[in-house]
């Protein structure tokens, strides 16, 4: 994450002046019916939550400073346009400096500021606010003192992802959990030790085979249902606190799947602990919950640093076409007849069918891609990149219909990448999850990779997401490239040069599925048919869609001089 800055910048290309008062009147009326916006479906990550293809959480500029914009006018909204509808193709269209810098500059040419400067030095230095706690703040739920920590490492909380009382636990309970899982990290840790030098051999150990015999057995009645006493006991525990108090957990799956949400509980209100004691994430609740996007509302999942005035709003509304972003409906309504943009800015790479590609410059489409990254915080955990726009391309894909082409997903590369990655960030957007565009997305990187005659990687570190569906494609390329090779003898340099995928990547992935041999000191690569066969039946049942990527419809030449 990065720090979040507050950007002011002027009113949009529609020409509208909509000053905060009347944005701030205009949002509690913002549910008012209106017959010309088009019904929405609302996604949530509930719904979302089982997906592989929430991807990628990494790239190159982690703890970028990012700049502050200066005010332009009073009723700003958003990053402006310009009359065509594209965003400033230069710096020189925007006034962009250093907050600290802007303010070192005022002092210096106001000799009254100077002096009063020096009256001033003698008074000690303010603590930042997010080196202690503040003792002010309390836990939203009701009847919590804010004593005790989910992870049971702290002594007091203040948000609902760290509350005990939430998650129907006491600060005691918390800490012996937290002392349970240290211990059984500790063991593991060990066991890894020792097993670091046994990656030879494929076989699982004997140890292993108890402990997944154990987990079969302790997840045999996870669907067996509740008793009629305990649904009660649910339906009472929901009807008296509602949404104040986590519901009851027990008894609704096995105690082993259950421990291992609870870790995962512990471990991200542990990351958002660590977030907010950096000062990355406030304590109050300036955090967006929900955008309305096109015709879905979709449910945020993490803190991107929209300007402050926007933030606090709890809810966005942003065009889906040039990812303007606003602070009421009506004033969505008014843009939204008054703006041209019908597709990405840029040029169209890729078509088939209704599928495109773009290609955006981060250098010609400042404003854009600041706005695309910015979207994109909202779904990722880890992505710090957000202004520093201009060393990337984006490659932004889309679906068409009669109203125009809608955001997919994009990805980023640098244009030049002195390790050769073919991908710095990448993103499915919710309401398109599940459907394949994900590995199209994946697919299509490597495809301008094998233009390019280079061997492409996804820039490190991975998320754990990010590295399944990353392993997912790779094992989908290499069981292809076993099925259709007809030789004796593989070479993995052969398998990289035709699939553009790293040696390093292919051999991580073959050790994945066992297929990587050491013997008589040579790796020895098996033809494991059952996985091929697997492979080929899932192909035929899947049968022929569109969600593949055609070399043929490719229109691309590698840039130059970027």
């Amino acid at each position: 994450c990065c720090n979040g800055v507050v950007v002011h910048l002027g009113s949009g290309s529609d020409g509208t002046e909509d000053s905060d008062s009347s944005a701030e009147r205009e949002q509690t009326n913002s549910s008012e019916s209106d017959g010309n916006m088009p019904k929405r479906t609302r996604l949530t990550r509930r719904t979302m939550s089982q997906s592989p293809l929430n991807v990628v959480l990494f790239h190159p500029h982690a703890n970028v400073d990012t700049p502050d914009v200066k005010r332009v006018g009073d009723h700003d909204e958003s990053p402006p346009l310009t009359p065509t509808g594209n965003a400033p193709s230069s710096e020189s269209e925007l006034d962009i400096s250093s907050p600290n810098a802007s303010h070192d500059e005022s002092v210096a040419k106001d000799p009254a500021l100077r002096d009063s400067d020096k009256d001033l030095s003698h008074r000690p230095k303010r603590r930042r606010c997010h080196e202690t706690y503040n003792f002010n703040m309390k836990c939203p739920t009701p009847g919590c003192n804010s004593l005790g920590h989910l992870t049971g490492k702290h002594e007091r909380h203040f948000a609902v992802s760290g509350c005990p009382l939430y998650h129907n636990l006491s600060a005691d309970e918390c800490k012996v959990k937290a002392t349970t899982r240290e211990k059984h990290e500790e063991e593991s840790k060990v066991q890894e030790e020792s097993n670091r030098h046994a990656t030879r051999h494929q076989a699982p150990t004997s140890k292993q085979t108890r402990y997944k015999e154990q987990v079969t057995e302790m997840r045999k009645g996870r669907n067996s249902g509740l008793p009629k006493e305990q649904k009660e006991k649910y339906m009472e525990h929901r009807q008296s606190h509602g949404n104040t108090r986590e519901p009851l957990l027990e008894n609704i799956t096995s105690e082993y799947d259950l421990e291992l949400f609870r870790k995962a509980q512990a471990r991200a209100s542990e990351d958002l602990e660590k977030l907010r004691i950096q000062g990355q994430i406030t304590e109050g609740s300036n955090m967006i919950k929900t955008i309305l996007f096109g015709r879905y509302e979709l449910d945020t999942w993490y803190h991107s640093p929209y300007p402050e005035e926007y933030a606090r709003l709890g809810r966005l509304y942003v065009c889906e076409f040039c990812l303007k972003y606003m602070k009421s409906q009506t004033i969505l309504r008014r843009h939204m007849a008054k703006c041209v943009w019908k597709h990405p800015p840029g040029d169209e790479v890729y078509r088939k069918g209704a599928i495109s590609v773009f290609e955006v410059d981060g250098k010609k489409n400042k404003i854009y891609c600041q706005n695309l990254c910015l979207l994109a915080k909202l779904f990722l955990d880890h992505k710090t990149l957000y202004y520093d726009v201009e060393p990337f391309l984006f490659y932004v894909m889309t679906e068409a219909d009669n109203t125009g082409c809608h955001l997919v997903g994009y990805f980023s590369k640098e244009k030049n990448s002195f390790l050769n990655y073919n991908v710095s960030c990448i993103l499915t957007m919710p309401q398109y999850m599940r459907q394949g565009f994900g590995k199209m997305l994946i697919d299509f990187s490597y495809l301008l990779s094998k233009v390019e005659e280079k061997v492409g990687s996804p820039e490190r570190p991975l998320s754990d997401l990010g590295l399944i569906s990353y392993r997912s494609y790779w094992k989908e390329v290499l069981l292809r490239y076993m099925y259709n090779f007809q030789g004796k003898e593989i070479s993995i340099k052969e398998i990289s040069q035709e699939t553009a995928v790293n040696p390093v990547d292919i051999v991580s992935t073959l050790q994945s599925l066992q297929m990587l041999k050491y013997w008589k000191g040579k790796h020895l690569v098996l033809k494991r048919q059952d996985l091929i066969d697997e492979w080929k039946a899932k192909e035929t049942k899947r049968g022929s869609n569109n969600k593949t990527i055609d070399p043929s419809s490719l229109k691309w030449t590698p840039p130059k001089g970027t």
